[in-house]
């Protein structure tokens, strides 16, 4: 199985591809063990699980991906929709060979990952929904600042931009002390920038998710987390699902953000692995 350094892309560096109905997704396959798919969010791509897989693989085979529209897989330029992306993860599982996997979805991939065990309920082994939501108009919407900082782009540079969206994700306690990761994060993002065009698909598909007709069905072992501090979807949107999933668990990190993995890793690591071999 093809195993990649995090961050070690080099040019001319052959990179894993898996052929997933029209488009080819890049993966990365680390450690050995049960399965754990991590779904990453909104124009993220694996770099954001820098402080997840290095832990995480000492207990699982830990496999990330970028979804169509960011990183390294293919950029199709039409409308996406969350239940394309939960295909295309179904179909990197089925090219690995695996029957069965945990999956652990954040943001926007917490939504692909609620349509993904619905749809493939023979593919998940246990459940992990990240600060996200179920959608639809009973949803809990982001601030109207984070919708600001996040579509209001015009005149300014990349730079500036990615600042600007991603300043909102974490936490003002965070951002006071941890500046020099910020920038280095930021750093990796223009260095393999997501297109406008294919963010605005991923954008519309989270707009247009809605599962709170049929979230409830959901029967696997879950386990949700959020941040108290979550600017970008307000954890009161974790606290309904857990209401509707029936046996689910809800824990919730103190001053935590929208990316309260990148900000409490350990915490966040332990809870996954604990969940996860409980």
């Amino acid at each position: 199985m093809a195993q990649v350094l995090v961050f070690d892309i080099r040019e001319g560096f052959k990179l894993p591809y898996a052929k997933c109905g029209d488009v080819n997704l890049y993966y990365e396959s680390h450690g050995e063990g049960d399965p754990l798919l991590l779904i990453e969010g909104l124009g993220y791509a694996t770099w954001m699980w820098f402080k997840q897989i290095p832990e995480l693989a000492e207990h699982f085979r830990v496999i990330v991906f970028d979804n169509r529209g960011v990183g390294y897989s293919d950029k199709p330029d039409y409308p996406y929709t969350i239940q394309m992306m939960a295909n295309d993860a179904a179909a990197l599982l089925k090219f690995l060979g695996l029957e069965e996997s945990h999956i652990l979805g954040v943001s926007m991939g917490g939504m692909i990952a609620q349509r993904f065990a619905r749809d493939y309920p023979g593919l998940v082994d246990k459940l992990i929904l990240c600060c996200t939501s179920h959608g639809g108009p009973n949803s809990i919407p982001a601030p109207p600042e984070t919708i600001r900082a996040m579509t209001e782009i015009e005149g300014l540079s990349a730079e500036q931009a990615l600042c600007q969206a991603m300043a909102v994700a974490f936490s003002k306690q965070y951002l006071e002390s941890n500046r020099e990761e910020f920038d280095k994060i930021i750093r990796w993002r223009l260095n393999n920038p997501t297109p406008q065009y294919s963010w605005q698909h991923q954008f519309n598909a989270v707009l247009n998710f809605n599962s709170e007709d049929w979230v409830n069905y959901i029967d696997k072992p879950t386990l949700i987390v959020t941040g108290s501090d979550d600017r970008v979807i307000p954890p009161q949107n974790s606290e309904m699902l857990h209401q509707k999933i029936d046996g689910s668990e809800l824990i919730k990190l103190e001053n935590g953000g929208h990316l309260f993995f990148m900000e409490k890793p350990g915490e966040f690591n332990k809870q996954v692995i604990d969940f996860l071999k409980g």
